[in-house]
């Protein structure tokens, strides 16, 4: 990932709440579209100028080339607004988070954690993070539905990771299970992807608990029932199943690794 830096400047007089409102609708639109990753933006006003730091996936994420119409309505508001538009400074790479995947694998997964801002689909070949503007939009121009269940699995997971309350258990049954209304709608949007790439796309299901480690390597998939979809060797070093019916991949439980 990278960081850089927009500086909007105002060619007329305006107001902050005008500027405020079309400022962050371009972010919001970017991030909607995997141009821009994390859910904060911290906007500073000085000299005249509005300035913004970002996390981006790659030096080139910004190009127009990718941008959804989302985006391009936001920057023709931006000059509704009295707003030239914005100037971009790459900073350079952020040393505390991956790098994008540079080829598309012959797989992929939706996958993340509450640890991770990057993209939710990652590379078979090496678990990296494939831009979402690589791929063509999923729904109404861009990725937004993803980005909105990528953000309730997170909060789901932090909640599970938590251990604090009664509500870790509602939360890890919408990660680890097949019937859950979260896993009904990632596979769902698994499903979308890989129609639009052509490319086989699994959901990552979470597994924690079990028994002990011998049932848990006998266990079937939880969706289709099949025992068949036990590995040899652990993809990735992580996934010890893989059904292919199903397009699911999971964990050997956390519990007994």
């Amino acid at each position: 990932m990278f960081v850089t830096e927009l500086r909007f400047e105002c060619f007329a007089d305006t107001t902050i709440t005008a500027a405020e409102k079309a400022i962050n609708n371009l972010l919001e639109a970017y991030r909607a579209n995997g141009q821009v990753l994390g859910r904060e933006f911290a906007v500073a006003f000085n000299d005249g100028e509005f300035r913004v730091r970002l996390l981006i996936p790659e030096k080139e994420s910004l190009h127009y080339s990718f941008n959804s119409p989302w985006v391009k309505v936001a920057l023709q508001e931006l000059t509704e607004a009295k707003i030239l538009a914005p100037r971009e400074k790459l900073i350079g790479q952020d040393i505390n988070s991956e790098v994008s995947a540079t080829e598309f694998a012959d797989w992929q997964i939706l996958y993340t954690s509450y640890v991770h801002m990057c993209s939710p689909l990652r590379s078979g070949d090496n678990l990296l993070p494939i831009p979402l503007y690589r791929i063509p939009a999923t729904f109404n121009g861009d990725h937004k539905r993803i980005i909105r269940w990528q953000s309730e699995w997170q909060a789901c997971d932090e909640l599970q990771m938590a251990a604090a309350t009664k509500a870790e258990f509602a939360a890890l049954e919408e990660i680890s299970s097949p019937g859950s209304d979260l896993f009904r709608r990632g596979w769902d949007l698994r499903g979308r992807i890989e129609f639009l790439t052509k490319i086989p796309t699994y959901y990552y299901l979470y597994r924690v608990g079990g028994e002990d480690k011998a049932t848990e390597y006998n266990r079937p998939c939880p969706r289709c029932g099949s025992h068949d979809w036990k590995l040899e060797e652990p993809l990735l070093d992580m996934f010890h199943f893989r059904c292919e019916p199903c397009r699911i991949v999971s964990n050997l439980s956390w519990d007994h690794q």
